[in-house]
C-alpha cells in the first residue's frame, strides 16, 4: 500500500501559497532516525523539526509508528512544475480506467489540516483516524493511495482542485466548510468521483448530486428523526415535561413540535415545573402508564435537580414506573450520573456512541497512543474514531461494490465502533446517513445501543 500525505501548511497564513509537501512513514523494525533521513534524501534535523515529539525526553522509535517526512530540497519540483507526489501519482494512471475493485483506491482529504485553531487540530485527529482505517484495510488486502491538502476556512478550493492528483481520486472526504461544497461538487461531477462530506454543513447540492454522500443530519433532520423514533419507542406511555427554568436552552425546537406530534397521535403529556411543589409534581405523573420524562434542557445543573426530585418522587411511590428520555450531550454526564441513568431506565438519542469499556474501543485508542504519541482528544464523538468508521466503511464499500455502492443497510457488514453509517437516497440526488441510535441505560445495569 501507497500511502501519500500531501499537506499544505503556511507560514504566514493559511491562504499562502507556497506549499510544503509531506510523506508519511511508516516505521519498520529495527529502522532508526539517521536511517530513515539518510533514506529520504534528508537531515536528521530536518526530519526531527517535522516531527516534534522526536524532541521529547525518553523518546523511541518505534515499529509501526507513522512519521511526517518532508520532502529534500532539490530540483525535481522544478523540473515537473507540479507537486512530487503527484508525479507518483502519474507513474499509476494507466490503472486509473481499471475497475476501482481491481485495483488501488486513491482517496483525496481536503480538510483544514493545520494547527492553527481548534478546527484544524480536530481535522488532523480525524485524518489519523482516517490513516488507521487505511492501515486495517491493507490487511485486509486493500491498496490504498492516500492524497491530503490543507484546506483552511478561507481557502479558496478551487486552487486546491487544480492540483493533477485531485482529479485522479476515485473518493474524496471534505470539506468542513459550506461555502466550499459548490466548488468541490461540481468537480467531483466533472470527474466521476464520489464525494464524503464528514460533518453536518449546509450542502444543498446533496439534492441533485448523486456523487454525494453526507454523514450527518442537520439538526432540523435529526429532530424530525428522533421524534418519529420517540413515538414509536413511548406508544402507550404517558409523558412528562419538566420546565427547568433555563432561559438559555433551544429544547424548544424538539419539545414543542414533540408535543404536536404527541397531540396528533393522541398520546397523554402533562407539564409540571422544577418549582413545583412536592405534591404538584407528582400530579403531573401517571400511576395506571408507565411515564416518559422529559427535560426542556440539556443542562448537567438542571439535570441533578430533576434527579433529586424524581427520587423524591419514587421514594413516595415505589410502584410508579419511571423513564427518562435525554439529549446527545448528556453522554458527557455519565462519569457522576451513571447510576441515575440506570435507575431510571434512561434513553438518549444520539448519531454515535463510544464504549469506552469495549475492547475495540481501547484497542483503537491504545493503536492510536502507538502511532502518534498522544491521547485522543476528550470530545464527543472522537474525531480519530469518527474518520476510522467513515474510511473504513467508504473504502470498503468501493473496494467492494466499484461504482455500485450506495451506502445501503447490510452492504458492508462493518460494525462500527462509534458512528453507525446507513445511506438513503435524497430524492434524484446523492446519499445521507439516517442512521440513529436511542442509548439505552437498562434498570438491569446495562448499556444497550438501539440502531433504528
Amino acid at each position: 500500500m501507497l500511502i501519500l500525505i500531501i499537506v499544505a501548511f503556511a507560514a504566514e497564513s493559511a491562504m499562502a501559497q507556497t506549499k510544503t509537501w509531506r510523506e508519511m512513514h511508516k516505521v519498520k523494525r529495527k529502522e532508526t532516525i539517521f536511517g530513515i533521513a539518510r533514506d529520504y534524501g534528508i537531515t536528521v534535523e530536518d526530519l526531527i523539526n517535522a516531527n516534534p515529539e522526536m524532541k521529547m525526553p525518553g523518546y523511541e522509535l518505534k515499529k509501526g509508528d507513522f512519521i511526517f517526512i518532508p520532502y529534500a530540497k532539490d530540483t525535481k519540483l522544478a523540473q515537473t512544475g507540479q507537486p512530487v507526489a503527484a508525479v507518483v501519482h502519474e507513474e499509476h494512471s494507466a490503472k486509473h480506467d481499471k475497475d476501482v475493485r481491481q485495483r488501488e483506491i486513491r482517496l483525496g482529504v481536503m480538510l483544514p489540516l493545520h494547527d492553527i485553531n481548534g478546527d484544524g487540530r480536530r481535522m488532523v485527529e480525524y485524518y489519523r483516524g482516517v490513516l488507521m482505517a487505511c492501515d486495517s484495510l491493507k490487511k485486509d488486502g486493500l491498496s490504498i493511495d492516500v492524497s491530503a491538502w490543507n484546506v483552511p476556512e478561507d481557502a479558496d478550493i478551487s486552487n486546491v482542485l487544480k492540483e493533477p492528483s485531485a482529479a485522479k481520486c476515485d473518493i474524496i472526504i471534505g470539506p468542513l466548510y459550506s461555502k466550499q461544497v459548490a466548488a468541490l461538487s461540481e468537480f467531483v461531477t466533472t470527474h466521476g468521483i464520489k464525494l464524503l462530506i464528514p460533518f453536518s454543513i449546509v450542502a444543498p447540492e446533496l439534492k441533485t448530486n448523486p456523487n454525494i454522500f453526507q454523514v450527518y443530519q442537520n439538526q432540523e433532520q435529526l429532530t424530525e428523526t428522533t421524534i418519529d423514533r420517540f413515538m414509536e419507542r413511548f406508544k402507550g406511555h404517558h409523558a412528562v415535561i419538566i420546565d427547568c427554568n433555563d432561559s438559555t436552552s433551544k429544547k424548544g425546537m424538539f419539545t414543542a413540535p414533540l408535543r404536536k406530534r404527541m397531540e396528533e397521535a393522541g398520546m397523554t403529556y402533562t407539564l409540571t415545573n422544577t418549582k413545583s411543589t412536592e405534591g404538584m409534581f407528582a400530579k403531573a405523573f401517571s400511576l395506571s402508564k408507565p411515564n416518559v420524562v422529559i427535560l426542556n434542557t440539556g443542562r448537567s445543573p438542571e439535570l441533578n435537580l430533576v434527579m433529586a426530585k424524581l427520587d423524591n418522587l419514587t421514594m413516595n411511590h415505589v410502584n410508579m414506573n419511571i423513564s427518562l428520555f435525554g439529549y446527545t450531550e448528556w453522554m458527557m454526564y455519565t462519569k457522576y450520573q451513571l447510576d441515575n441513568f440506570y435507575k431510571y431506565d434512561t434513553y438518549i438519542p444520539a448519531a454515535y456512541y463510544l464504549n469506552p469499556l469495549s475492547n475495540r474501543t481501547m484497542r483503537i485508542e491504545q493503536k492510536y497512543r502507538w502511532n502518534f504519541h498522544a491521547d485522543m482528544m476528550q470530545a464527543i464523538p472522537r474525531f480519530a474514531i469518527t474518520g476510522f468508521d467513515q474510511a473504513y466503511y467508504m473504502l470498503k464499500g468501493l473496494h467492494m461494490y466499484g461504482e455500485n455502492f450506495t451506502g445501503a443497510t447490510g452492504m458492508v457488514g462493518y460494525l462500527p465502533v462509534q458512528t453507525p453509517l446507513r445511506f438513503e437516497r435524497c430524492g434524484n440526488g446523492g446519499f445521507q446517513n439516517k442512521s440513529l441510535l436511542f442509548v439505552h441505560y437498562t434498570k438491569g445495569h446495562r448499556i444497550e445501543t438501539i440502531n433504528f
